[in-house]
């Protein structure tokens, strides 16, 4: 059973999705697409920067959302085209601006794995050599694809370590290898986001996946616990 302690954390900087709002409003355009909960960054106040940078209008999932920001004093349309640059607006990778969300889960425990030794669902990993492995939050069921299993990182203390084996449904398996034996538990490992090596971690993930952006980052988004900082 997951909780809120067990889950990721996508953290969400007011400053650099104010930064986007503001290139995406100067590029041109005049609604943003605020659908899927602001593609996981939070519908209402990610409504309420645009608004402030200009931005005339948003488009939402339904009646119950438009009414909510209308109350606050927001254009919200549930039909039409949005035309404002999404990527642009969340700092998508490739798009130039600063990643608006960074998803990180923590390290539950580690272990030391033996050359020959196996981990996670099959045990289609098996260690090449000595190692130490750590246990993170983030699974399936988190949006964190399976297919990422082997094949993508996770940035853990400015280093990135590659994810090992299938990824479970609420956990995956980090390599830290011998040298990194003493990463404590509660460390953070960030998936995507942020200003360290794993920033750009969301375009490895569409690579992977064969995935969109905006559909990675929505459901991983809205499926975290999500907080706001400057």
């Amino acid at each position: 059973m997951t909780t809120p302690s067990t889950l990721p954390h996508a953290t969400v900087s007011t400053a650099a999705l104010r930064e986007g709002a503001a290139a995406a409003f100067a590029h041109g355009g005049r609604i943003a697409d605020l659908r899927g909960d602001a593609l996981g960054h939070g519908v209402v106040e990610t409504a309420r920067i645009v608004t402030q940078v200009g931005v005339p209008a948003v488009l939402v999932d339904d009646d119950l959302v438009a009414e909510a920001l209308r109350r606050e004093g927001v254009n919200a349309l549930t039909r039409g085209d949005a035309d404002v640059d999404s990527a642009l607006l969340y700092g998508l990778p490739g798009a130039g601006t600063r990643p608006a969300l960074r998803l990180a889960g923590q390290v539950l425990s580690t272990k030391p794995l033996r050359a020959g030794e196996a981990v996670s669902y099959g045990y289609l990993h098996r260690a090449a050599q000595d190692t130490t492995v750590a246990l993170v939050t983030g699974g399936y069921a988190q949006g964190i694809p399976r297919a990422l299993g082997s094949t993508a990182s996770v940035e853990i203390d400015g280093r990135m370590h590659p994810i090992v084996g299938r990824v479970a449904m609420d956990v995956c398996v980090v390599d830290l290898q011998a040298a990194d034996a003493g990463v404590p538990d509660g460390a953070e490992a960030v998936y995507f986001g942020g200003d360290g090596p794993a920033r750009d971690g969301l375009a490895v993930w569409s690579e992977v996946t064969g995935l969109r952006l905006d559909e990675l980052i929505a459901v991983a988004g809205s499926k975290a616990v999500r907080t706001w900082t400057n």
